[in-house]
Order: structure tokens, then sequence, then C-alpha cells
């Protein structure tokens, strides 16, 4: 038997192994599909559709796979490595978890401080080997004993820094866990679907299946995507579904949830508009108060208007919640609007006044609406500390007794929502100019050059060019904006006290969802209103859309 026909029996070997491989996961995924159903009765219903389609899905590409192999196509490749990734992932990630791998991070964490030191030693060991690089030596004696020193150097430094750190101790606790039976199966796992993965990329069984150079570069390019993909999957698209079918139960994060169908919806929705007789009627005269609450009443001349609602809280945060958006994009847009015209000039400086402006878009939330609460504070802010004296500056001047108002920014109902937009709006100004900023820029300059010789003034230039050939920047700035404004939540959180402000007038939808679903534990009725939230932006963002649509310059 020559050589090229010992490989092309083990490369026919190892394929009738993997086509086995295949069919033994497809039967097991079935079996584990039926233990879910009988063998598990306290499992929540939820848990076992999710793991059901995942058992369906795997049994199905499992057995699309062994037929593919056994028909030598390069798609029964694609998809055993494709299974036998995710197996692997699935596989390290259960191991890490039995090896108790993530408190061990947090361990490490306290520990850090004391092995930097140490790292700095594995560093200098680090610049010791490049210091070829800058000044080479013709001795190649003295050059190899140079990168022996830095690589023993590195090690020293990097061993002592694990025991510095107790990583060592570390290292042996989570060999320890693994020990345990759910770790041996996790390390069984690793070794089979890595195995799996090994020999299915070797060249032989890619030629064997007529893979092509295309077939290769459109797994190189998944692989390189999959991080991404599955934390999209599984930490974005994965409870974005779970939340969906929570909005239909009766879920408070403990028991088993209950199938309540609309009801979490209803409750939102439900609400009444009733005509007064008078404009202080009590709400109990018209309405039954046990079910609904007043939300507010508008009132016209001898009558008006009760609107109530089975949970009003929802429909105060909605309420506030389209008045920061109403108020805080236009104060970020504008603005930006105008500084990115004034940055975008040839005069000294620019560039830095472009960084100082983008600066408190890149501040932390917390940092921010501290200082904040400190400026705000009425006896010793420096806001009303300035108002002050502007009033007594104007009662000098003009021998006049205006009343200091003193105000009380954050407890005051009046006032305390419009200082969370002060706030939002200082903080979102300098990334919408940067943006803007950027247009501008890609603006032609012959249009404005055009413009100039047929007589054209600033505003003319501004309002028939730059305005219309910013259109798609100006979308962009104004949609996202009012998304990020719809979704307001750690100014308030951390500013006021407490977090709904005097009398609920900061209250957020975002707000009232966080305290519905983790301080009142109704997880079902908080994923209710997540989704009337996004059903709220989704159409906001649609109705910018079309609107840009219809008054973009590109479009005509």
């Amino acid at each position: 038997m020559t050589a090229q026909s010992r490989i092309d029996a083990q490369t026919n070997l190892i394929l009738r192994i993997h086509a086995v491989w295949r069919g033994v996961a497809a039967l097991l995924a079935a079996i584990s599909i039926g233990v879910i159903w009988q063998g598990m009765a306290e499992t929540p219903l939820w848990q076992k559709i999710l793991y059901s389609l995942v058992g369906v899905l795997v049994m199905v590409f499992s057995g699309y796979g062994a037929y593919q192999i056994s028909k030598r196509s390069h798609a029964g490749r694609m998809t055993s490595l494709t299974l036998d990734y995710l197996g692997f992932v699935v596989c390290f990630v259960f191991a890490l978890n039995v090896g108790e791998f993530f408190v061990g991070i947090d361990a490490l964490g306290e520990n850090f401080g004391k092995g930097i030191p140490y790292l700095g030693i594995t560093a200098l060991g680090y610049f010791l080997g490049i210091l070829e690089e800058y000044f080479p030596t013709r001795n190649k004696d003295t050059e190899n004993s140079l990168k022996t020193v830095s690589k023993w150097v590195m090690l020293g430094g990097f061993v002592l820094f694990l025991w510095q750190v107790n990583a060592l101790n570390g290292i042996i606790y989570f060999f320890g866990k693994l020990a345990q039976p759910g770790g041996i199966v996790a390390v069984i796992g690793l070794v089979v679907f890595g195995l799996s993965l090994w020999s299915m990329s070797q060249t032989n069984i890619a030629q064997a299946l007529n893979v092509k150079t295309g077939h290769e570069q459109i797994i190189n390019g998944w692989l390189f995507l999959s991080p991404n993909l599955l934390g999209f999957l599984i930490f974005f698209a994965g409870p974005l579904l779970l939340s969906f079918y929570f909005s239909f139960t009766d879920s408070d994060a403990i028991r088993t949830p209950n199938w309540v169908g609309f009801e979490n919806y209803a409750k939102i929705l439900n609400i009444k508009f009733v005509t007064l007789d008078s404009p202080d009627q009590f709400a109990r005269d018209v309405v039954d108060i046990k079910v609904y609450d007043e939300v507010g009443r508008f009132t016209y001349g001898d009558t008006g208007i009760l609107f109530a609602a089975e949970d009003k809280f929802f429909w105060l945060a909605l309420r506030n919640t389209l008045t920061f958006v109403l108020f805080a994009v236009p104060l970020s847009v504008i603005p930006a609007l105008v500084l990115s015209n004034i940055l975008n000039s040839k005069l000294p400086g620019m560039k830095f006044y472009r960084a100082v402006y983008f600066m408190p878009s890149i501040a932390a939330v917390v940092g921010i609406s501290l200082v904040w609460q400190w400026l705000y504070n009425a006896t010793i802010g420096y806001i009303n500390y300035f108002i002050t004296l502007g009033i007594e500056f104007w009662n000098n001047l003009f021998n006049v007794a205006v009343v200091d108002p003193k105000i009380q920014w954050v407890s005051d109902e009046n006032t305390a929502l419009f200082a969370i937009i002060i706030i939002a709006a200082w903080q979102t100004m300098g990334f919408n100019t940067v943006l803007f900023l950027a247009g501008l820029q890609n603006i032609p300059g012959e249009l404005y050059e055009a413009a100039t010789v047929d007589g054209a003034g600033a505003w003319d230039k501004f309002w028939s060019i730059t305005l219309p050939m910013l259109a798609p920047t100006t979308f962009y700035v104004v949609s996202t904006t009012t998304i990020q404004a719809m979704q307001v939540f750690e100014q308030v959180f951390i500013l006021m006290n407490p977090a709904e402000g005097p009398n609920n007038s900061t209250i957020t939808l975002v707000l009232y969802l966080y305290r519905s679903g983790f301080q009142n534990f109704q997880q079902g009725y908080a994923s209710a209103i997540a989704w009337v939230l996004f059903i709220v932006i989704f159409g906001l963002t649609i109705i910018q859309f079309q609107r840009q649509r219809r008054s973009s310059i590109y479009e005509s």
C-alpha cells in the first residue's frame, strides 16, 4: 500500500467517525428532549421550551451534518465545525463555572495591587528583549544572551506576580473543583469537541470534502465574528426574547411564573377620560377609586376632564419622560449645531475647545451627577450663589428690590425635572457637536464659494446649504439623542433622593421599570413596561425616519 493510499484510508476512517459522531449527537439531543419533558417536572415552562428548542436545533443540524459528511459535501464540514465550536464554548464556560473561576477573578482583583511591582519586573524583562532593536550589536553571542536573560526575567516576574496575588492556590483550587463530576463532564466535553474541531480542520479532510478557498474564508470570517455574535445572542437577543415571554406572566423572580396573557398590558393601558361637572369635583364621584387613580385633570371654564388610570405611576412616568425629551433634545441639538459651526472655523485654539466641549460626554455619569448635586445645593451651591450675586448687583445698580428666589432645584417639584434636563443637555451637547462637526467637514467647499459669487450672505448659506447638507447627520443626532433621552435613568437615580423626586416629578419610564422589577419584584409587569417603552421609542424613530425621507436633499 502506497503512502497516498494510507492517507486516503485514514481520511475515510475519520470521516466515517465524524458521521457516526454527528449521528450520536443527534440521538443524544433527541433523548435529552424526552428527559426535559418527562424527568424535569418542576422546571419552569419557559426553560423547558428553551432547552427543547436548543435540543431540536442540535438534533436537526447534527443529522444534517452526518448526511452531508456521508455525501462528502463541504456543507457537512461547516455544520460540524459550527456545532463542535459551540459545544466547545459551552463546555469551556461550564468548566469555568464549576471551577468557580469567576469567583477567583474577584479575589484576584482584591490582591492585584500587591503584585503590580512584580509585573514591573516582567515589563523590565520585555524591554531588555527589545533593547537589541534600538541598540544593535555585532556580537551575536551578546544578542542571544540578552534575549535569554529577557525571557527568564519575564518568567520570574510573572511567577512572582502569581505567588504574590495568591494565584497559585487559586489554580490548585480550580483544578480541584474540576475533579468533581460536573467538572469531569465539562473536561470530557472539551476534549471531545476539541478533537473533533482539530480533526475536521485538517487539510486532507478539507480536500476530501471538496472544500474551496472561499469556504475557508467564510469559516474564518464567522470565527472572527463569533465573539460578538455569541455575545449578542446570549446577552441581548436571548434576554430580549425572555423578557417578551415574561411580559405575559406574573413572574416575581422567585416563584414559577404563571401565564396571564395580556393582563399586564391591560393594566398599563386601562385609562379613562371623564367629564367633570365642576373643576374641583372629586375623582371618587366619577370613577371607581378602587380601580382608578387620578393622573391629572384639564379644566376649562366651569367644567373639565379627569384623566384616570389603573396604574397612574406609569402615565406620570410617561408624562415626565416625554417632557424630558421635549426639552432635553432641542437643548442638546440646537446649541451643538451652533457650536459646531463656530468650531469649524479656522481660528486659533479650535482643537482645544473641541476637546473641552467633548469632555462631559466621556466623563462618568456618577461623577457628573454628584458634582451637579453640589452645584444645585440651595444653600451652598454655586448656581444659587451666582444668582444671588447677580440679583444684588441688579438691585444696587438700578435701586430696585428684586427678591432672591433661593431656588430649591432638586427639592421643588416645579424645578426638579428641569434640573435633570440641564445636566443631560450639558453632557450630550459635546458629543452632538463632534457629530455635526464631522458632517460640516464633509460639505464641499465649492458650494459655499458658488453661493458667495451669487451674493449669498452668511444666513443664506447656512439656511440653503448647511442645513440641507447636514440632513443625514441631523437625523442621526436627533434620533440617537431622542432614544437616549427616552431611557434617562442614571442622572435621576443618582441626583434625586428619593429618585422619584418630590410628588413624583422626576419618575421616568426606566426608573419606574427598575422600581417595579427590582424593588417590587414584579418582573412580569416590568417586562411589559419595557416593551411598551420600546414601542414608544420605535414609533418616534419611525416618525423621524419618515420626516427625514420627505425633507432630505438627497431624496429630492
